[in-house]
């Protein structure tokens, strides 16, 4: 989540939301959100209903406003591979709109 966090100026620049979801209780999550002071939510899933309909574990999936998912990113994230993949995909949108 510090990762995100590190950039999280530049998901926000380019319309891209950033989450973090895990079985945690949602004191756990605010107690985990101020120590690295995460500016992005963190959403309490202990039922796994969420996690069961996408997976587990270190996942980043990108979805679009119309919420396609457009790229999952599995393991620690590379923000630059991620940044430089969401600007294409916004070029390809913007060129192609669906």
């Amino acid at each position: 989540m510090a990762a995100f966090q590190e950039d999280i100026e530049s998901f926000e620049s380019l319309d891209t939301q950033v989450l973090g979801v895990s079985a945690d209780s949602m004191e756990s999550h605010y107690k985990f959100a101020k120590e690295l002071n995460l500016t992005f939510p963190l959403i309490s899933d202990p039922d796994g209903k969420v996690t069961d309909l996408y997976a587990t574990g270190r996942i980043a999936f990108l979805i679009d406003k119309k919420g396609f998912v457009r790229m999952i990113v599995k393991g620690m994230p590379n923000n630059s591979k991620i940044l430089k993949k969401i600007r294409k995909i916004e070029d390809r949108l913007k060129k192609n709109p669906e």
